[in-house]
């Protein structure tokens, strides 16, 4: 009797989907004073749980559900059991708990697993790919989007008579799964989701939970999927349920029927999100279940002034920006603004064909060109021709920055993500050197000039200059170097202070300060 192998996985964080009813003819009989309790102490649990005070890790969110199957959705991610069980427990000690049943519940855990990457699994594998390795953290490790509109569904891989998914060979199944994340990877930007699998923990062997901006975005995605074999023949669901994310703060507008979020907030879901790569272990009942190797996409299935950034090693707390930021100030050398110019940063290096990069990227660029908070996406490449292409993506939060990171670390070839270079090294980024088109071979000219100086600097490890492929005058300036203090020492050289003062002339504007995500 042959026996189909099934493909290896691997757990992350647990997740409870925790969907509350409120006893609506409780709630308008009760006095003031108990509703008030009721509303502070159930801000105090969101918020606290959003914070994560509970646990080293995690997340979590509150949801405002649509239509009879539920009113409240409260979503948690934690990296045990014991941390699930300790929430469900410390939310009917609340004063809010009074006044609401379980509507349902859903109980799963992230995971990994072989249809996406093979070395994962090997003994002593370990996975080369960058972009890979952020894929995979992302996936079992995700982060709640901070979208508008949420949609969670429970689902099982069919195994009937005739179309029975465990029955079909391992190449055949990871055939199909590939196939059906390239369909997602056109909402990439759009729709973000968290996969997570839930035999042995629940009725359905995945849940599955979309976020986006637009619900019709959604909708269209699980439309187009339902033509997709993976989907058509071999995926059954259960129930959908909707809802819409509010600020735990909001509570007491939410129950009163008043609009949430609360007008003049901050928006969710502008470029926010997980930004993470999530899919399911072997579902594949819905956008970009595919390998994630082949797919290409996030939605895979398991089965001039010295305007820098500055990332040290692991990325560097902003904190530490500011230090160095105010000892440039101190220098003379502009650094940007603590407020309002300042932007966030995903920088990634690959060594693929730049026309192949470019035409990858052009098409996230769309999808990312929907939040308002994005800034730029581009291409950029070295001047000399030789090594590696950069991907500059700017954002106003770090949060939609974070969000970006996922979708671009599944671009071809990635070899590194600024900030994630070994602990020993630091790194300043020049950004937004827009040079004067009339001097622009002045500048080439004055940065190897600057090169050959640096060669030969105490603790300078490499200095590239790269260049926008669709406007070759916008560039940017990565230095590497052993330690903080070996870029100080630049910094406060004649020579860096003679080429700021020589830059004002070239650049046409001010450079901008960039913080790496």
């Amino acid at each position: 009797m042959e026996r189909r192998r099934p493909p290896q996985t691997e757990e992350g964080w647990y997740v409870l989907h925790d969907f509350r009813s409120i006893d609506w003819d409780a709630w308008r009989d009760a006095p003031a004073r108990r509703r008030e309790r009721a509303i502070d102490e159930g801000i105090e649990f969101l918020s606290a749980a959003e914070r994560v005070d509970d646990a080293e890790e995690g997340d979590s969110a509150v949801f405002s559900v649509l239509g009879h199957k539920a009113d409240l959705l409260i979503l948690h991610l934690r990296p045990t059991l014991s941390d699930i069980d300790a929430l469900e427990r410390s939310f009917e000690h609340t004063a809010l708990a009074e006044f609401t049943e379980r509507a349902d519940s859903y109980l799963s855990v992230t995971e990994v697993s072989g249809y996406m990457s093979q070395e994962y699994f090997e003994e002593d594998g370990e996975v080369e790919d960058q972009g890979m390795k952020r894929y995979i953290e992302t996936r079992i490790k995700p982060s709640i989007p901070d979208t508008d509109f949420m949609s969670f569904y429970p689902m099982d891989k069919r195994r009937g008579e005739e179309d029975n998914w465990y029955d079909l060979p391992f190449d055949e199944r990871a055939e199909h799964l590939s196939s059906h994340g390239e369909i997602g990877k056109q909402y990439a930007g759009r729709v973000t989701q968290i996969i997570s699998g839930s035999i042995g923990l629940d009725d359905f062997e995945w849940g599955v939970t979309l976020f986006g901006d637009d619900p019709t975005d959604v909708k269209d995605l699980l439309y187009e999927m339902r033509f997709d074999p993976s989907t058509s023949r071999y995926a059954e669901f259960g129930q959908f349920l909707s809802a819409r994310r509010f600020p735990p703060e909001n509570l007491g507008a939410f129950l009163a029927g008043e609009p949430v979020p609360q007008e003049g907030e901050a928006e969710h879901g502008h470029g926010h999100g997980s930004g993470h790569p999530h899919s399911d272990g072997e579902s594949g009942g819905h956008h970009g279940h595919g390998d994630a190797d082949s797919s290409g996409h996030p939605h895979g299935d398991s089965d001039g002034d010295g305007g820098h950034g500055h990332d040290h090693g692991s990325g560097g707390p902003h904190d530490e920006d500011d230090d160095v930021r105010d000892e440039l100030e101190e220098i003379g050398v502009y650094a940007g603004q603590p407020h309002g110019e300042d932007v966030h940063a995903v920088v990634l290096y690959s060594e693929a064909d730049t026309d192949e990069l470019f035409e990858e990227v052009e098409g996230l660029r769309k999808n990312f060109d929907h939040y308002d908070t994005h800034v730029k996406t581009a291409v950029y490449e070295p001047h000399d021709g030789d090594g590696e292409a950069g991907v500059v993506s700017l954002w106003e939060t770090e949060r939609a920055a974070d969000t970006a990171a996922g979708f671009l670390a599944d671009l071809p070839d990635v070899v590194r993500q600024a900030g994630d270079d070994d602990a020993d090294s630091w790194g300043t980024m020049g950004m937004f050197y827009t040079v004067k088109p009339e001097h622009r071979s002045d500048f080439v000219g004055t940065f190897d000039d600057v090169g050959a100086i640096l060669e030969d600097m105490d603790g300078h490890r490499k200095t590239d200059l790269l260049a926008n492929r669709e406007d070759e005058n916008d560039m940017f300036i990565a230095s590497r170097w052993d330690a903080r203090e070996d870029a100080m020492q630049f910094f406060r050289s004649d020579e860096f202070s003679e080429t700021v003062e020589w830059g004002r002339d070239v650049l046409a504007d001010r450079p901008r300060h960039v913080f790496l995500a």
